[in-house]
């Protein structure tokens, strides 16, 4: 079974000002999947705190996948891909160009998501924007590929067949 955390990024949520509705969103697609979530937290948008906590979720709870949302925009305070990037190891930019090709056929307003994804050890990291809506819709549209990507990241030998 894969096992994952979330990490939702938001001042107001961590600050206890807004009910984390993404997070508890992301986490319902992720068990709904046959995934076991084994951490949740909320942190606010600071690069350290973020890196931090994807650090620890990798490194120190070993967790398969790490799903983020929030703070994937283009506002001053959005800084989740930033964090992201300064701890993979590996980029797979395929997830996030997926997810903005596929969100330009809902909203013009894809373009702005700047969510990166990739590895760090054998975890795959993915950010994920922060509304409810724009979460679902982007984890439902890289679901799919993230069983096999994860198998593949933990050294899975058999060959990639399209199905």
């Amino acid at each position: 079974m894969i096992r994952a955390g979330v990490i939702t990024v938001s001042d107001k949520g961590s600050a206890g000002l807004r009910e984390d509705l993404s997070g508890l969103e992301v986490a319902r697609l992720l068990e709904d999947s046959s995934m076991e979530v084994v951490c949740r937290d909320i942190v606010p948008d600071e690069k350290d705190v973020i890196r931090r906590k994807l650090v620890e979720y990798a490194d120190e709870k070993g967790l398969d996948l790490v799903v983020t949302t929030g703070g994937t925009g283009v506002g001053p305070r959005d800084i989740t891909p930033d964090a992201t990037l300064e701890v993979i190891e590996k980029q797979v930019p395929g997830i996030g160009e997926a997810m903005r090709m596929k969100g330009l056929e809902i909203t013009p307003y894809s373009l702005i998501s700047r969510a990166t994804a990739g590895i760090r050890g054998c975890t795959l990291i993915v950010n994920l924007p922060g509304s409810p809506k724009a979460a679902r819709e982007g984890l439902s549209i890289v679901l799919p590929a993230l069983p096999h990507m994860i198998l593949k990241i933990k050294g899975d030998p058999s060959e990639c067949a399209a199905s």
